[in-house]
């Protein structure tokens, strides 16, 4: 055949068809991984780890997708490819329209990751495997058909697929989840992928009208083989990314809000890094990227463990460091990515690495770890793919800021712990609090390793040690509570912690779910069984309950979050309190003596526990025989925002009893939850109050609380409607919250809108 007519069918194929439809299904792929996971969060109570296992479960989806394409090259003819993956987006089609589905019956609280895989597997497993196909296949009939007639590079193609992916996350969070309900959300995807199943039908047609494809293979027997450390350094480039992109986005989302709107952010960064990598004309440089990740991560090993940081400071470092690190990953994989014969074994390996990444931080870190260590742990070890500079002789003043920057971190741990009781006894610094000094010095030591770190950026070995020693020391600062215990489980990290509170008779243990206190007790006898934090007597919780207890011999309580179980502490003989708690783990602590005694040893009456999703078990509690419902579930970490929607509320006043009352109990660092709250319980059909209870002292543990709360009638809140404490609801502050809409981001906005009088709207 001659030259002339081998360019005839890369004439009739235009370049914008392949890009058109490798955009099309990375939009599909990557609309449909917050949309599922919002599906099943109210299933598993707003945990993070939802998120992360189901990315995980992407991934693993991701890898099938370009395994399917990489065997698919063994068919010699195009035209036999294209016939094929038509069939096969067609077949993986029949599970639409897009739903959960119900084969593995309710989630289980014992084994919730295993219940979510499997769920994701027969709800849009095939779906998604088979649009993640699509890109490595399109780009090898590109290779075969444009790019090696004509001399293009077909990876370029691969920055197309990642805008389009970087696109359609940016516009779930920004248009679809604020304004589009769920029933349409899902109802569009399914529609979309009939629209993109036309559209590869038209490429297929084009394909296999060109006579010259039905040919060999346009690979080349001589191109070089591909080593096995070669392959090894891809997945290893690949994971480090994916293992960082699930550290951060736990980071972030266990004190604000499990969501899609913080999903998105380090999964549409995780992908710009992609599409910055494989332009042909890099926007940044690689010189460029290691200079901003060495300074990005200096700071962020500094900050990562002062959680109560501000938010948007937090953001920001993390982000930052987060995206200059994938960059300089992903860049370094770039640079070693084979001839194009090779492209659909590059991306599987590629693949390979980001199913290792998320698998270690979705199911083994929470196995050997105690606490979130995998994020700072993989954040160092990153910096390992810098450049060593081993060219070139260590001289003296290398070892001297090695030397500099091991001590400063190494000195801040040993700083804090024997200089506070020293500084304490000394005359001179006896007038200041031992947190006024010991916090200076020891973020200046962490200032002066973090500039030292930086200064070591050319020497990755080295700002690798430094780091870590750095991370270690920032712990060391961050951390002054003596944390007696830790335990780790698929819904978050608990630790039992230890201070010291004088009026109370010495100590107190405290129980903090990330870095939410969720309960506290006191040893001494005479103080133990006295509820303290949100739960004193002087709360807006203490007062429903001991008011209920004025008015009835005996009460059914129920309360959804049982923490230390404090609550525990108002039963008296005849009551009856159930607690609705998710976690099991949670359940063991709190029902250990040699922990908590709140339910064991204070609680009068009869105290049982229900174990799952508050919305799925509570419905199947009886009707109407709850005098009080504490729904306790929203004080920071991953809130479930389906317990707060008009469905959850409208359930929740049908298990009440005609004059009973749900406490809504809504502090929360980040998040205003109180206008979508008030609006929510006109909505359903109840008679509001609310409180934003300030102490008038923190001595004896009360805490400042915000809580709504609702009754069937107004007869049934008379009471409290008397008391000044108490003011009426505004419904009109926010649009009501559904199971077909939630604003987080809203909810956000508010909040910073309090903290930042500056900020518009």
């Amino acid at each position: 055949m001659s030259s002339a007519a081998a360019s005839a069918p890369a004439a009739r194929l235009p370049p914008a068809l392949f890009a058109v439809t490798v955009f099309a299904s990375a939009a599909l792929v990557f609309m449909v991984e917050p949309m599922v996971a919002k599906l099943v969060l109210p299933m598993l109570g707003g945990s993070p780890s939802v998120w992360n296992t189901s990315l995980a479960f992407f991934q693993i989806a991701l890898l099938a997708g370009y395994a399917y394409a990489h065997a698919l090259q063994r068919i010699r003819s195009v035209r036999t490819q294209a016939i094929v993956h038509m069939a096969a987006v067609v077949l993986a089609g029949l599970v639409l329209p897009l739903r959960i589905d119900q084969l593995f019956g309710p989630p289980s609280s014992e084994h919730p990751a295993l219940w979510l895989l499997g769920v994701l597997l027969v709800s849009i497993g095939a779906p998604f495997a088979v649009l993640s196909a699509t890109a490595p296949l399109v780009q090898a009939w590109h290779a075969r058909t444009v790019a090696v007639e004509e001399g293009r590079e077909p990876y370029v193609l691969y920055a197309a697929s990642n805008l389009g992916s970087l696109l359609a996350l940016l516009a779930y969070p920004i248009l679809v989840e604020p304004l589009v309900t769920v029933k349409a959300q899902t109802a569009g995807w399914s529609l979309g992928y009939a629209a993109f199943g036309l559209l590869l039908a038209g490429l297929a047609v084009a394909c296999a009208r060109a006579p010259d494809l039905t040919g060999p293979t346009h690979v080349d027997p001589a191109a070089p083989k591909v080593a096995w450390k070669d392959r090894l350094t891809w997945v290893a480039l690949a994971a480090i990314p994916s293992s960082l992109m699930l550290g951060v986005t736990t980071h972030l989302t266990t004190d604000v809000a499990s969501a899609p709107f913080l999903w998105v952010a380090p999964l549409a960064l995780y992908l710009l890094t992609f599409v910055v990598a494989f332009q042909a004309k890099p926007a940044i440089s690689s010189n460029t990227t290691l200079l901003l990740q060495a300074a990005t991560v200096a700071a962020c090993a500094s900050l990562l463990p002062f959680r109560l940081t501000a938010f948007p400071l937090q953001l920001a470092v993390h982000l930052a460091a987060f995206f200059f690190t994938a960059l300089m990953c992903h860049q370094a994989l770039v640079a070693r990515r084979p001839a194009p014969a090779r492209l659909t074994e590059f991306y599987l390996w590629m693949s390979a690495g980001g199913v290792v990444g998320g698998a270690f931080n979705a199911f083994l870190a929470p196995v050997i770890f105690d606490n979130v260590w995998e994020y700072p742990l993989v954040l160092a070890l990153a910096c390992l793919v810098r450049p060593w500079g081993l060219d070139t002789p260590i001289r003296g003043r290398t070892w001297a800021l090695i030397a500099l920057g091991l001590f400063c971190g190494l000195a801040t741990p040993v700083l804090l712990g024997v200089a506070p009781p020293a500084l304490a006894a000394h005359p001179m610094f006896g007038k200041f609090t031992n947190l006024q000094v010991i916090d200076v010095a020891g973020k200046a030591l962490l200032g002066v390793a973090s500039v030292t770190a930086f200064l070591l950026r050319r020497r990755g070995l080295f700002f690798c040690v430094v780091i870590a020693v750095l991370s270690m020391g920032a712990s060391a600062a961050a951390d002054r509570v003596n944390t007696k215990e830790s335990w780790r489980s698929f819904f978050g990290v608990v630790r039992e912690s230890e201070t010291r509170a004088d009026p109370l008779g010495g100590r107190v243990k405290m129980l903090a779910h990330g870095t939410t206190l969720h309960g506290a007790q006191a040893a001494a006898p005479a103080w133990r069984c006295h509820p303290l934090v949100y739960y004193t007597p002087n709360t807006p919780i203490g007062q429903v309950i001991t008011a209920k207890e004025a008015e009835l011999a005996s009460l059914r309580i129920g309360a959804v979050g049982l923490g230390t179980g404090s609550v525990a502490a108002y039963v008296r003989p005849g009551d009856h309190l159930t607690f609705f708690e998710i976690d099991p783990l949670v359940i063991r602590i709190s029902t250990d003596p040699r922990h908590f005694s709140y339910t064991t040893e204070c609680a009068k009456g009869r105290v049982d526990y229900v174990v799952g999703d508050a919305r799925l078990t509570l419905a199947g509690q009886p009707q109407g025989v709850f005098d009080v419902l504490l729904i306790d579930a929203f004080s920071s970490d991953a809130v479930p925002a389906h317990l707060l929607t008009v469905e959850a509320v409208r359930g929740y006043l049908g298990h009440l009893t005609p004059d009973g009352i749900v406490i809504l109990h809504l502090s929360n660092r980040n998040l205003d939850l109180n206008g979508p709250a008030q609006a929510v319980a006109k909505a359903a059909g109840g008679y509001a109050l609310i409180q934003h209870y300030e102490p008038k002292t923190y001595a004896f543990w009360d805490s400042a609380e915000d809580a709504v709360i609702i009754g069937k009638s107004p007869a049934a809140i008379a009471r409290f409607a008397h008391d000044k404490r108490w003011s009426p609801t505004d419904p009109t502050r926010a649009r009501p919250w559904t199971d077909d809409y939630t604003n987080l981001v809203g909810a956000l906005w508010r909040r910073l809108k309090e903290r930042w009088t500056w900020l518009p709207g």
